[in-house]
């Protein structure tokens, strides 16, 4: 039997079943396989061009037993394909598997179909440094003249043209949105351009955006604006760069920084000069002759025209007519416009523009792809639809357990963790410790530090680097919370820094101890102070989330900060000593040993359950 393997990908079908002769030939010439979090048996078998039966039996050997459509997770998967010596990896985002359910692996491509794309620019940066005026002043300055007064921006995203090359910018506010994206497996940006007022130097949303774009591994280009004032120092920003490991070119290092004045127009021009630079010195190539990819950058509802989406294809071409699948939507393209609204008929790669004709509004970050007909739009739907469905019941979470067991068959090298703490000195401390330890095969990265409590941009960050949320003597946000239970990622609490390097020290030996984690039970506010006869202090609270119950350890939070931790000592409802209190409803607590309430303190019982919460 003759194989086609130089050209089949694992996940396309012959149509006949293969022998041992051909499917060892075929893995011995077979691309690596992307695989997606969770996917079923039979999926699996699909992407595997194997029969259902030789997988079930795979899987049986090693000591599992799944049924046809019973979901697995990308760990078990392995096991299968390791047996058939296929190389996989799995999909930064499970919402990867849109684009994967079309092509779930990349063909080698003809280098004669690869052509230049245009750089996709992010802008990031502290608020009130200029970033929004930047980009109104490239857009004023760079654009053709006929553009009489400006452009109207349309949509999220624009391209300008300097020197007959094009740069597409991405007006995405912020680095939440920028990790957001990256979040969902879409790595949009080519190049991150970080804007610092030369008056005003770093801020923490700059460390911020900083650590993000490193987190992100893209190319920094630091612009210096507001370079025209007085009270400017330049010279200042480079020296704090430089504690931040990026070291500017003007001080040996390989950081390209620009001074500009989005007012005056200063610099503007060496700005997009050296963007040019960058991009042509990263080869940003793609093949515009096969059906478009790329990431939904937002979306809305428009009353008149239906679901629109602004796009940035990545690859391929998006063309009037296409079916179209992003996430959970779905639909035939109706119109294209581009981003002055100006209709077209197909846009190509690194190419921004708006699309009509989903049937639901898709989500900011989605992964689009193009299928070849109706039937084929409505299946990928349906799959995803039970994928996400499935990834509700199991998180996509990497705890510091699962860290060890990945140290310890080599897949993990690095150990990523966002640390929040109560004050600078705390952050120091800690990662000063951090930085210290060592192990044979996996060290640590600190991705982003700061002082106060652990936000949503936190949980987000840590979502798309694959990272672990440390908190020191801090709370969590309740949105962060919930944004941490929703995308499976692992927050640690730690008030005494021994046990935290410790823990740590543990995990990147690959010996880390069976651990107790911390689960809130519920959170009381303070109201109102009482005294008691016994000399104690009573707590007036109203029970805002969960329950509290006599005998829980309880945190006494002031600002978002620990001032104290304790148990409960009684819970009164009126006069009647009750054993615990629900949401909603009123109470008066005192504690074991703690007396030095204030109005408006929170109390937050929880409790400490084995494994992840």
């Amino acid at each position: 039997m003759t194989t086609n393997s130089e050209t089949e990908t694992p996940g396309q079908r012959t149509g006949a079943p293969r022998t041992n002769r051909s499917a060892g030939e075929a893995r011995k010439q077979a691309r690596t396989l992307v695989l997606p979090q969770t996917l079923t048996v039979q999926r699996l078998s699909e992407l595997l061009d194997q029969n259902p039966i030789e997988v079930i039996k795979l899987l049986m050997r090693s000591g599992i037993m799944a049924a046809m459509n019973q979901v697995i997770d990308y760990e078990v998967a392995t096991l299968v394909t390791s047996a058939l010596g296929i190389r996989t990896a799995v999909a930064e985002s499970a919402d990867a598997t849109a684009s994967a359910s079309a092509t779930s692996t990349k063909t080698a491509e003809d280098d004669a179909n690869l052509t230049v794309r245009p750089a996709v620019i992010t802008i990031l940066g502290h608020v009130d440094h200029g970033k929004t005026s930047l980009l109104d002043t490239i857009r004023r300055t760079q654009v053709a003249e006929r553009e009489v007064g400006g452009i109207t921006q349309h949509i999220g995203a624009y391209q300008v043209e300097y020197q007959g090359k094009q740069l597409t910018f991405l007006d995405t506010p912020g680095h939440e949105a920028f990790t957001a994206i990256r979040a969902r497996g879409a790595k949009a940006t080519d190049i991150a351009v970080l804007v610092v007022a030369a008056d005003d130097g770093l801020m923490p949303q700059t460390l911020e955006a900083i650590n993000h774009a490193k987190a992100a591994k893209v190319p920094i280009v630091v612009a210096i604006n507001k370079s025209d004032l007085p009270t400017a120092d330049p010279e200042r920003v480079k020296r704090q760069l430089s504690e931040r490991e990026l070291l500017v070119e003007d001080w040996g290092g390989d950081v390209i920084s620009v001074d500009v004045s989005a007012k005056t127009g200063d610099g503007i021009d060496d700005l997009l000069e050296n963007l040019l630079v960058v991009a042509e010195l990263a080869e940003l190539k793609a093949n515009p002759n096969k059906p478009g990819t790329g990431v939904i950058i937002e979306a809305k509802l428009d009353r008149q025209r239906g679901p629109t989406a602004t796009v940035l294809v990545q690859d391929g071409a998006l063309s009037i007519g296409d079916y179209i699948v992003a996430g959970s939507a779905w639909g035939r393209v109706k119109a294209l416009g581009d981003y002055q609204g100006k209709p077209l008929k197909v846009i190509t790669p690194g190419t921004p523009g708006e699309i009509l004709g989903f049937g639901a509004v898709p989500e900011a970050g989605d992964l689009f792809a193009i299928m070849p007909n109706e039937r084929a739009a409505r299946i990928a739907v349906g799959k995803q639809e039970k994928l996400h469905a499935d990834r509700q019941n199991q998180a996509r979470a990497l705890t510091l357990d699962q860290v060890v067991k990945q140290i310890d068959s080599g897949d993990v090298k690095e150990l990523n963790l966002v640390l929040k703490a109560d004050v600078q000195g705390s952050v120091e401390a800690v990662e000063q410790s951090l930085a210290a330890l060592t192990a044979e095969d996996a060290t640590v990265q600190v991705l982003h530090s700061g002082c106060g409590t652990v936000t949503e941009s936190d949980v987000m960050l840590a979502s798309a680097s694959d990272a672990i949320v440390i908190g020191f003597t801090v709370g969590n946000e309740p949105s962060a919370e919930r944004l941490a239970d929703r995308m499976g990622v692992e927050i640690r609490h730690y008030n005494i820094i021994y046990q935290l390097i410790d823990d740590i020290e543990k995990a990147l030996q690959g010996m880390l101890d069976p651990v107790f984690t911390d689960v809130i039970i519920g959170k009381a506010e303070i109201r109102e102070l009482f005294p008691s006869r016994k000399g104690a202090q009573i707590a007036g609270c109203r029970v805002t989330e969960g329950r509290i119950t006599r005998g829980a350890q309880v945190r006494v939070l002031r600002n978002s900060e620990v001032v104290e931790e304790t148990t409960i000592a009684s819970i009164r409802h009126f006069r009647e000593e009750v054993n615990e209190m629900n949401s909603g409803t009123e109470c008066g607590v005192t504690l074991q040993g703690f007396n030095d309430f204030q109005e408006g303190d929170v109390l937050e019982a929880h409790r400490q359950e084995p494994g992840r919460r």
